[in-house]
């Protein structure tokens, strides 16, 4: 898997010129692998692309995986942030995700990591069945305790064929009033800004100067390259993804060949897209940016489409960029929706 990686790097390198500024490493477990096949795969970045002087590099992990050593291994290599999914502190609702780690040793990989590294974002899930607004405050407090500098969180969502989503089928397990799950999120924006974090993101808490720059990119519609099997690529107008068998992922590359399928992306679905990544984002989008980009009828198609939101107080016009208001933020995916263009005839 590793050769046929590098492989597709050394493939991919010839069709993207641009400066590479971040480097992620995530999907599945990534931290499975050692630091030193993780260095491996850092250096074949560098060696066939242009990378910027100080790149953003992020591994994704789960607590289980960060041991003390691998911690040290890692704060001595180019990784210089961590993505760690905590999910939570409470040790019924991580039996209920089927979690691998307990409440103590997201703690204790929380307390070992925070000595080494400075830049650390959190994984928090709220909605869980049978959760409060006490029990949910008691776990943001307990992530505000390590003076972390953003915090990612989700609303539960129960996957097919999963454990949880049989428990629910089965009436075993209740899932969370919506009310109450929306509560829950309102609750965690009012705690992380009394604490100087800023809402920049739908699910995303960050300190100034520690938004994550990864992530970023895509809401602001940057390219990006997505390498290894299942791994989705994007240059603006074209949407690509690997294939996600492995066997087939690396047998193609051994023949020198990226196994991948492609979509073009028409101008209905460029605007669509940048309407949902930009309504989720404190930088909302740009009634300016939509006529350059896309002509003047997909600004008045905005116009006319908004103003029902900007009523109810759900959206509110900044300087000609659309946004949502406190009240519209948790809303801001099924909005963004509403004002989708189905076609222009």
């Amino acid at each position: 898997m590793l050769s046929a990686i590098k492989k597709e790097i050394a493939l991919r390198s010839t069709s993207f010129t641009q400066q590479i500024e971040t480097i992620y490493f995530g999907g599945g477990t990534p931290s499975v692998l050692t630091p030193s096949e993780i260095a491996e795969l850092i250096e074949q970045v560098q060696s066939h692309f242009d990378v910027s002087e100080n790149p953003e590099i992020t591994l994704e992990a789960n607590p289980d995986d960060l041991s003390q050593s691998m911690l040290q291994s890692l704060s001595s290599s180019s990784v210089n942030r961590l993505s760690i999914g905590i999910q939570s502190f409470d040790n019924r609702e991580l039996k209920m995700m089927n979690r691998a780690h307990n409440a103590d040793q997201a703690l204790q990989c929380l307390d070992a990591a925070s000595s080494l590294f400075k830049n650390i974002s959190i994984d928090l899930i709220y909605g869980m069945p049978d959760s409060s607004l006490e029990s949910w405050q008691k776990n943001i407090e307990q992530a505000l305790e390590f003076d972390l500098p953003h915090i990612s969180s989700y609303a539960l969502t129960i996957e097919p064929k999963t454990a949880l989503h049989h428990f629910v089928k089965q009436e075993v397990i209740v899932p969370l009033d919506e009310q109450k799950v929306q509560d829950q999120f309102h609750l965690l924006v009012d705690v992380m800004e009394q604490n100087k974090f800023v809402h920049y993101e739908l699910s995303s808490f960050g300190k100034q100067g520690y938004f994550s720059k990864n992530n970023t990119a895509y809401w602001k519609g940057k390219t990006y390259l997505g390498i290894g099997p299942s791994a989705h690529s994007f240059d603006g107008q074209t949407r690509s993804w690997n294939v996600s068998n492995n066997a087939k992922y690396i047998q193609s590359l051994q023949k020198d060949v990226r196994p991948f399928e492609e979509e073009i992306l028409t101008k209905v679905d460029q605007y669509n897209e940048y309407i949902m990544t930009g309504l989720r984002t404190i930088w909302g989008v740009s009634e300016k940016e939509i006529s350059h980009r896309f002509g003047d009828s997909y600004a008045q198609h905005l116009l006319k489409h908004s103003q029902r939101y900007v009523n109810e107080g759900l959206l509110f016009w900044d300087h000609k960029c659309l946004k949502t208001t406190a009240k519209g933020s948790f809303l801001s995916d099924g909005i963004a929706s509403a004002l989708f263009l189905i076609n222009l005839s």
